[in-house]
Formats: C-alpha cells, structure tokens, sequence
C-alpha cells in the first residue's frame, strides 16, 4: 500500500524496516480509507517508520507497543527535533489499529483498571437494553459517570461502596455552575441513573440517587429564546451550496428548520434512515421509539444533492461527514452547534443565545402563529408528554394580553 505513496525502492525497504514493517502497508492503507491527503499519509507513514527503527534498536517486538513506549519514544523523537504537532495523534491512530486486530496489548494500568470501564460498559447496556435509551442519551450520561468516578477516585481503585452524598454534592457544586442550568439537570439525571443502576447491581447499599440535587430551571419562567423566520431565510442564503462544506452546512440547517430535528437527531442519523420511495425520514429521538417525518422538497433536493456532490466517499454509513480527515462522522452535537454558529456569522446575525435548538424553537412558533394548536406542535416536534409544548402558549404575547386583568394599581 504504502508503494502509493512512495516509489524508491530504497525508501520503501526503509519504510517498512523493524517490527512495524509488516503492518505499516495496512496502516497505510486505514489513513487512505480516512480522506488524509497524500502528503500528511507520508508524513504520518515516515513518523511510523521512525517508531519501528526505534523498537528495532531497542530489541522489542510489535507486541511490546503500547502507551508508555509511544510516550518514551515521544520524548527521543523531541528531543531529535523530528516531533510535530500531530505525531501523537498518528501513533495513537496506530495503537488503535493494531489492536483491533489484536495485535498490539492493552497497557497494563488499563488491565489493572478494568474494573472502571467494566462499569461503564455495563452502565451502557443498563441504559440501552433496560431503559430502552438512545445513543444520544448515552453520548450524554456516560461521560458524567465517567467524570464523577474520576473526581471521587482518581486513578485508584474503585470504592463504590464508600460513596455518600457528600461526594454527589462536592461534585455538583464543582462542574454545575460552568454550564447552563439545562445542562446542569442533565448532569443530575445522568448521575441519578447511574446511582440506581449501581444499586441494583448490588454495588452500592443505598439508592443515592435521592440525594442528587435538584437544579432549579423553571421550565416556564421566561419566553423560549428562537430565531424569526426573515433571519432563517437569510441564514440559509448565507451558505455557499457551491462548496462541499456550504452543501452539507445548508442541509443541516434545513432538517433543523424545517423539520425541528435535535441537534443529536442530525448527528445520528444514518443513510439507511432515508426513504426515498416514500419520501420520509426515519429519527430516532431521546429513547428507542423511531419517528417518521415527511421529506418537505427543498430538504429533499438539498439531501440529494450533498449525497451526490458534497459528502466525502468513507466506509461510515452517517449522513453528514467530516470535510477533513479523518473522514467519519460528527463525534456530538456541538458540531452542529458550531455550524449554526458559523451560519449566523456569515449572514450577519447576533443573537444572545447561538445553540441550534433555536431553529427548533423557530419552527414551533412559526407554527404557532400560524393557527396550529399546541397539540399539532407536540406532534411535528415529537414530544412524549403534552406539558413540554406548554412553554410555547407564552410566544403569542398579545392573545396573553387580552386575557389579562387589569391592575387596580395602575392609572384609570
């Protein structure tokens, strides 16, 4: 593989020289899979040699790999002057690929913690197979396991029955006010179904989930924060749909307009979710239930089009890809936040708040003032309880002024 790149044969026999060199073609051949450009694959293949010749001199096989020899050769290959900023990253992307063939080990420090990403993976499947809970969701509790675990314990061992409210509390206090309160509650949410999962397991002897605490985010305390629909117009005029990038931009802010799907919907969904005989869309929402949309045209043009010209040929079956390498596909929904945000800098939009979940508050009060009743909104938005669509019985300030009494305090 790596003769695409290279054609002296005197370099090629370099190249694949040391442990490495039976396995640096299929690398190789992983970066070429991954839209890297022909220069940065040699750049990356030239740091891999470099790592073979040094495992060479220092008597070590394939099998010896792992973090603490990437890190050591890290610091000879600095110190050479050779290191760059993304040699890391490549001998990472390496240590991946020889371990999914099951070539290179799992760092002893992982073997001695395992007990901590046992817990995490069971934690996945509590929350798919038990609570029927999406990949979404998953994307959003687990790291906040994964985050209490390390403020409680650190690298050592896991004392699971040694936790108390205290902890929870420390915790809280520590990471909920650098977020939003929105994101504070689905902090506390994903805390409370980690504590019942442990307590079920047996691993703690109390539900602790009674004592997350409660964060205060009165749902219907102000007006919901959208976007007017002449500013949707101008926003989706500002992408440039003769580039790659403004094609797929342009198509993520439809499906976010147009049919008010999450930012975590756009994210997850796949190829195979579009229906083209049908013209509909399959989403999958907060839990296991598959909705089925409609496929208004301008959002079905704009799909067929970035299919067709704008998304990079990968193996990955998501619709929307990365435009650099490695080519997969969005790793959360910040990505689609930051394509709104870029989107309303091109069109010369400021606005206090720049989450994408604007454009789903837009399209509900579009609605709204259009005559649909707040039952039709739940609908087209896909919420499960009626009381989550009340918030938008509060956009039509002057239907609520009518209903108001007048103040006896105020002037006659």
């Amino acid at each position: 593989m790596i003769d695409q790149f290279y054609a002296d044969p005197l370099s090629l026999e370099r190249l694949r020289f040391g442990p490495l060199g039976s396995y640096i073609d299929t690398f190789a051949q992983v970066l070429s899979a991954q839209g890297y450009a022909r220069s940065t694959a040699k750049v990356k293949i030239r740091e891999v040699a470099g790592l073979s010749r040094w495992l060479h001199r220092r008597r070590l096989g394939v099998e010896a790999l792992d973090e603490q020899s990437v890190s050591e050769f890290l610091r000879y290959w600095c110190r050479r002057g050779l290191c760059r900023r993304g040699t890391a990253h490549t001998l990472q992307g390496l240590l991946r690929h020889l371990r999914s063939t099951g070539v290179s080990r799992l760092l002893a420090s992982e073997i001695e913690d395992s007990a901590f990403h046992a817990i995490e993976r069971d934690f996945a499947r509590y929350l798919t197979q038990e609570r029927g809970l999406t990949q979404a969701t998953l994307d959003n509790y687990l790291p906040t396991a994964r985050a209490f675990l390390s403020a409680c314990f650190g690298n050592g061992p896991l004392a699971l029955n040694k936790l108390d409210p205290q902890n929870i509390t420390r915790f809280m206090l520590r990471h909920a006010h650098k977020v939003s309160p929105k994101r504070a509650q689905l902090m506390a949410s994903g805390l409370r179904s980690f504590f019942r999962f442990l307590y079920q397991r047996g691993e703690i002897a109390r539900d602790l989930a009674t004592s997350v605490p409660t964060v205060a985010n009165w749902r219907l305390s102000e007006l919901p924060k959208f976007i007017e629909p002449e500013h949707v117009e101008r926003l989706l005029k500002a992408c440039r749909q003769d580039t790659p990038s403004g094609q797929r931009d342009y198509t993520i802010l439809l499906l976010l307009a147009r049919l008010g799907l999450r930012a975590g919907e756009v994210v997850h969904l796949e190829l195979d979710d579009i229906d083209w005989e049908k013209g509909e869309i399959s989403v999958r929402g907060k839990s296991v239930r598959q909705d089925r949309l409609p496929i208004p045209q301008d959002v079905g043009e704009a799909l067929a089009r970035y299919l067709h010209q704008g998304r990079p040929r990968c193996p990955s079956r998501r619709v929307f890809i990365r435009l650099k390498a490695p080519r997969q596909g969005f790793t959360g929904s910040a990505a689609v936040d930051d394509v709104f945000r870029r989107a309303l800098g091109r069109a010369g939009l400021s606005l206090a708040r720049k989450g994408s979940h604007l454009l789903r508050h837009g399209l509900a009060t579009r609605m709204l003032r259009g005559g649909a009743t707040l039952a039709e909104i739940g609908e087209i938005l896909r919420h499960q309880l009626p009381s989550t669509t009340e918030i938008y019985a509060k956009v039509d300030v002057a239907a609520l002024r009518a209903l108001a009494l007048p103040w006896k305090g105020g002037a006659r």
